[in-house]
């Protein structure tokens, strides 16, 4: 089944909560493990062992926190997306690649081939180069239907100068974004319409930004800023009351704590977001 596929039964009755799986050194230490590759190895099994419990639908890795821990930490993130894998969980590498020409088709191949030691369901991707130079990781995820999160408007503070800077024909960054993702797809009839969805956070004043969603109903939205950034779960409709398939990420509020109650803060935010 294709990434847009089984997203389209996730979210069919409202916002599916994604897990980032976000190894910061104080997580690590919550659980117990050292600020190592071995510790950072120890913990990734651990992930696994909790989520038997915990049991989410969508999991989100950030590999800049495996990476920062060289090849030991590659290696643990590897057999993390295997493991998961195994388990049926749609995952989202958290990897906001970007770049121009052969540079990012071998990108794509690495996180967009199946069989690949980091292959991945969907993969953050960052336009500001021009959406232009995503075209090779978007028609690699139509070839292997996979997916793709295009970074449009995000909720770091020194985003908005770029993000809100006006196009030539009036639209802002982040509105163009949306809008020429929308374009690429409507060339494509035979691509699935959900085949790339929008980064947007869940704490950026939209209008503010420029950004009117309800023009993309159907295109999905990754929403970080849940939890310990401020924006409430039970909420999210409210967040975004157009789009139809939101994924809702949350971290630090499930990491951080003791590895034995993982799966019952999952459950709790499960529980939040769900439509009354």
């Amino acid at each position: 089944m294709s990434f847009g596929s089984r997203l389209r039964v996730l979210t069919a009755t409202g916002p599916v909560v994604c897990l980032g799986l976000d190894p910061h050194p104080q997580i690590l230490r919550a659980w117990g493990c050292d600020d190592s590759g071995s510790g950072l190895a120890h913990w990734s099994a651990m992930v696994l062992e909790a989520l038997e419990e915990a049991q989410p639908s969508v999991v989100k890795p950030q590999v800049a926190l495996f990476e920062r821990q060289g090849l030991s930490g590659m290696q643990s993130l590897a057999t993390l997306l295997a493991g998961l894998r195994e388990k049926n969980i749609l995952i989202v590498g958290d990897a906001k690649r970007g770049d121009i020409g052969s540079t990012m088709r071998a990108y794509a191949e690495a996180w967009l081939t199946p069989g690949k030691d980091f292959e991945v369901d969907a993969l953050t991707l960052n336009p500001y180069l021009g959406l232009g130079s995503l075209e090779p990781a978007l028609e690699l995820c139509q070839e292997h239907e996979k997916g793709a999160f295009v970074l449009c408007a995000t909720s770091n503070p020194e985003a908005q100068v770029m993000q809100r800077a006006r196009r030539s024909k009036g639209l802002t960054l982040a509105a163009g974004v949306a809008y020429d993702l929308a374009q690429w797809i409507e060339a494509r009839p035979t691509a699935d319409a959900a085949l790339c969805g929008l980064v947007v956070g869940a704490t950026v004043n939209q209008a503010d930004t420029g950004l009117d969603l309800s023009r993309y109903p159907n295109m999905p939205i990754l929403a970080p800023g849940f939890g310990a950034q401020g924006a409430l779960l039970d909420q999210a409709v409210q967040y975004f009351p157009h789009s139809t398939s939101v994924v809702a990420t949350v971290s630090r509020s499930v990491l951080e704590g003791p590895f034995a109650g993982l799966a019952a803060r999952f459950q709790k935010a499960c529980f939040e977001v769900q439509p009354s």
